[in-house]
């Protein structure tokens, strides 16, 4: 018996995707004058499928396709190729890292909210609707 519904397993892995791309960016920042230094990133692509991957679709027909994807285990950092270097070899934009952050944690707010209204409603369930 799952205590918890696929919204909890969800949100989680936001939770993590979030943590995960704060680290990128803060390790970015933190190398914005570190010579030679490529800029990374994490792909969302990545994060989404494994978010959707237990979605199974109901097919009436055969040629429906599937809803299933690749099982995908970790998020996928990579770097950057489409910055423009500085003179010492840095792809770091600043700017570029410092928007990116602060989306992110508009993002991480978010999935935090929202888990936070899961477990109310778990814990009104509990009292019995008081």
């Amino acid at each position: 018996m799952k205590l918890f519904s696929r919204t909890f397993t969800m949100l989680e892995q936001g939770l993590d995707y979030a943590s995960l791309k704060q680290k990128v960016i803060a390790n970015n920042i933190a190398n914005a004058d570190t010579p030679n230094y490529k800029a990374k990133d994490v792909r969302f692509k990545t994060a989404l499928e494994q978010a959707l991957a237990p979605l199974e679709a109901y097919g009436t027909n055969p040629k429906h396709f599937s809803f299933k994807s690749p099982d995908t285990s970790n998020f996928l950092v990579t770097t950057r190729n489409d910055t423009v270097y500085n003179h010492n070899g840095n792809s770091v934009d600043i700017d570029k890292e410092m928007s990116e952050l602060a989306e992110n944690q508009i993002y991480y707010n978010a999935l935090v909210e929202r888990l936070n209204g899961q477990f109310n409603t778990l814990k009104m369930v509990i009292k019995g609707g008081k």
